[in-house]
Order: structure tokens, then sequence, then C-alpha cells
């Protein structure tokens, strides 16, 4: 991915992506060619030297039983927004302005490891559905199902984790841009409903 300079993320704002997303790309290059699924998956920063990302496939997905050339690749999302470049303070002084999009995106490679274990992938479900039930007044628990109904949705997937051995990371939110135009860029996303971007934006500044 390229990175320019003033796109580039620190580690506490990567480590907070891994942690909090939702779900993500996994993508494998395979002898047939490439093979995408979307799937949440749960971070562990302990599991290696970079940490790893879990996730579990339908067990019908062949994605899981194609072996991987080199490695695999899980695309991670932060929030993303069409910029309009009649937000720009320096439309006015001189237009030389285009559209562009701004966005926060983790890369990360390494190997993929199948765990076809009912045992592995219930403790994962367990971690993953704790992770999205947290907050609510009421959280489901996977204890909550009749334990039959469970152990059969168990043999239905099968169990991923990406060992990561590197990530890049793009935080494109108009770092390169003077502060009158990010102003400018985040008054029309919050005009727009569009917080989340707004928000990356403004942490994002290069000075404050």
């Amino acid at each position: 991915m390229y990175v320019p300079a003033h796109f580039s993320a620190d580690e506490s704002a990567v480590r907070d992506l891994l942690t909090h997303h939702g779900a993500a790309d996994l993508v494998t290059a395979t002898a047939d060619g490439l093979v995408a699924t979307m799937v949440p998956m749960l971070y562990d920063p302990d599991a290696g030297p970079h940490g790893a990302l879990f996730a579990h496939l339908a067990r019908n997905n062949d994605q899981w039983r194609q072996p991987v050339l080199g490695e695999a690749l899980a695309i991670l999302r932060g929030p993303d927004a069409y910029v309009s470049p009649g937000w720009y303070a320096t439309k006015a002084e001189h237009g030389r302005v285009v559209p562009t999009w701004n966005y926060v995106v983790v890369h990360a490679y390494g190997e993929l490891v199948v765990h076809d274990d009912p045992a592995w992938v219930g403790a994962l479900v367990r971690r993953l559905t704790d992770k999205h039930e947290a907050g609510r007044p009421d959280p489901w628990s996977v204890d909550n199902a009749p334990e039959g109904f469970v152990a059969g949705q168990l043999r239905a997937i099968v169990g991923v984790e990406l060992r990561i051995s590197r990530l890049e990371a793009k935080w494109k939110l108009s770092q390169n841009r003077s502060a009158a135009d990010v102003d400018g860029v985040i008054t029309g996303l919050r005009a727009t409903g569009q917080d989340a971007t707004a928000g990356a934006m403004d942490r994002a500044r290069p000075t404050r």
C-alpha cells in the first residue's frame, strides 16, 4: 500500500482500529485466483510478535480449504467519506482543488492457520459474541441458545487464525491540507452526518 509520510499512522491508532473494528475482508491468493470473504475478526495483541486476527468461515466456504499462495491479507477499515472540493477554504482563493476520498485502513498480512475443531471455534464464537454484546442493556450470550442447537451451528463453521507478520496502515485525513481546509472539510462532513470521519480528521490534525 502506498503511504506518503503525512498519511502514516501511529502505533496506538493502529492498535485501536485492530481492537475495535467490526468486520474485515479476508483475502487469499490461491491456484484458482484471489478469494475474499468479509468476516468479523477478533484481534489478540499477545498472540505472537505482531498479534493475530481470529475469525470463522462457513464450512461450505471453499476459501479455508484452498492452499494459500504466500501471505493472507486482512483489510480492516475505519471511517471513510467523499470530500467535496467545495468544502476547502482555498477553493475561493485560487480554485485549484479537486475531489478526494478520506479514509482509515489497516492491511494485516500473515500466515493463515485453519482450526477445524469445535471446541476452538466455540471459544472464539463466545469471545466474538462477548465483544459485540458488551455494553448492551441485556447482552445475549451463547448460553442463551439451546446446547444442541449451538453444537450444530459450530459444526457448520471452521476457525481461521491470521498470524500477523506485518502491518501497513494509512490514515488519509487531509493532513496535507491547510488548517482552514481541514476545518472546512470537518464542517462539511458533520453537516452531511458523517461524524465518524470528521472525528477521525480532528484527531489526526498535524497541529492542534
